[in-house]
């Protein structure tokens, strides 16, 4: 295993390449197919099952699993990032967050509605080794580039992680509604269409594993500590979310943003892993097959169009300030979830999909870039980035089970969604307190 010194081309281009090996799972799994397999596997006329011995309505028990997954995400990442750093182990740890993802997400291949529990187990885990490898991943990145390279290497691994996800969702999109050019038949009990989204499954763990390998092989293991890992050193974590805490209550304009991006990023995220089962359930497709191919072609239309979007939010802010272009944003989603309460056919929803891209991929990078600019003059940023990411996660927990609850009461998603606008208005109101000369 070659020793690369910090900043060579290789080692960049090793630690990039993982975001190609890993995106696979947020676009197939989270997004796109898995949901609309989900889904498919229950009467429309009765999304209900029994688990636990409780009645769950479908689409709030995937809710209620991807809360409590997130929760424990941002329970243990604060843990297990400051063992990994202590003991100079990150790659193992990565290592293992990788394929515990890989190998639940091969593991959904037997997903169905007769082991359920099984089903939901490799679908918690899946998240848990995709989100816990990610807390590895990021923190290698002051590790392998100088600062003038971190932002190019940055966007680099982006860029790749969603060439290589499109490019495996089109294959798999093509599997689903051409299954007989793969050579996949129907039968009785598993039509073809669904066989080929369970080979899908499988798909992203294979592909996650294999293009992993080339990152690995050159990431270094760390610098090595001999010493005993101790209760000072496991909780070391959370006593620096501590002191970002303390020193939050000093930085006003930066404490007052944080909380708005608290309320608005959680109805973002949760809009975004809740979009499929809401067009799945809720827009009037003429058949099966329509809704299948329907809803993989809006996750890709939202995809393209997110870059974009993105790109006119970066020009925005330049000239307007990052604040004021929160502020229309927030306005904007708002808007996008009282439009969505009245949506029932496939046109509105490709509508809808297509105004959701263009706000998506730029409310989310300028949140993210604000804090960035906001936060004061320290060289301990990835303390306040671990804050951020877990209010982040923190933030889908109370989304989620937001969403799950008022799914699982009144028996529509449609409630839900004009709640999390509620969300929105608020984010809106609180970016309004923030001191008006603040990155204007």
């Amino acid at each position: 295993m070659p020793i690369l010194p910090k900043g060579h081309p290789k080692l960049l281009n090793a630690w990039a390449f993982y975001d190609w090996a890993n995106s696979v799972y947020s676009l197939v799994i989270a997004s796109a197919v898995f949901p609309i397999f989900y889904n498919a596997l229950f009467n429309k006329d009765n999304p209900y099952i029994v688990v636990f011995g409780y009645n769950f309505k479908n689409s709030a028990l995937i809710s209620f699993v991807t809360a409590i997954a997130f929760l424990c995400v941002a329970l243990f990442s604060p843990l297990l990032s400051g063992i990994a750093d202590y003991m100079g182990n990150k790659k193992i740890f990565m290592r293992v967050f990788n394929y515990i993802g890989a190998l639940s997400c091969i593991g959904l291949y037997f997903f169905d509605l007769n082991n359920i529990i099984l089903g939901l187990i490799f679908y918690f885990f899946g998240l848990i080794g995709f989100w816990g490898s990610l807390v590895f991943y990021n923190s290698y990145l002051p590790d392998i580039a100088f600062p003038e390279q971190q932002d190019k290497v940055s966007a680099k691994g982006y860029s790749l992680g969603y060439i290589g996800s499109v490019i495996l969702l089109i294959i798999n999109l093509a599997m689903i509604m051409k299954p007989d050019w793969f050579h996949i038949t129907d039968s009785p009990a598993n039509p073809a269409s669904m066989k080929a989204m369970r080979y899908s499954f499988a798909m992203v763990g294979i592909w996650w594993i294999v293009f992993s390998k080339y990152t690995y092989f050159y990431l270094p293991k760390g610098n090595s500590n001999k010493q005993k890992v101790t209760p000072s050193v496991i909780f070391n974590g959370f006593r620096e979310l501590k002191k970002v805490w303390r020193i939050l209550q000093k930085e006003v304009p930066l404490k007052r943003y944080l909380l708005s991006f608290f309320v608005f990023s959680m109805a973002v995220q949760t809009v975004m892993l809740v979009a499929t089962y809401f067009g799945a359930q809720e827009i009037q497709w003429k058949n099966a097959d329509e809704s299948q191919i329907g809803l993989i072609t809006c996750i890709l239309l939202i995809q393209l169009i997110a870059i974009a979007g993105a790109i006119i939010t970066s020009r925005a802010s330049a000239k307007y300030g990052n604040i004021k272009v929160l502020i229309v944003l927030n306005a904007f989603w708002f808007l996008l979830c009282g439009f969505a309460y009245f949506i029932t056919t496939p046109l509105e929803f490709y509508t809808m999909a297509s105004l959701v891209g263009l706000v998506m991929g730029g409310i989310q990078s300028l949140g993210r870039s604000t804090y960035s600019k906001l936060l004061p003059e320290t060289e301990d940023t990835a303390s306040f980035f671990s804050f951020y990411d877990v209010s982040e996660k923190i933030g889908i927990v109370i989304g989620m089970m937001v969403y799950g609850l008022i799914d699982q009461i009144t028996g529509s998603p449609r409630f839900a969604i004009v709640f999390l606008g509620l969300f929105f208005l608020s984010g809106l109101l609180l970016l309004l307190r923030i001191p008006k000369k603040t990155l204007s």
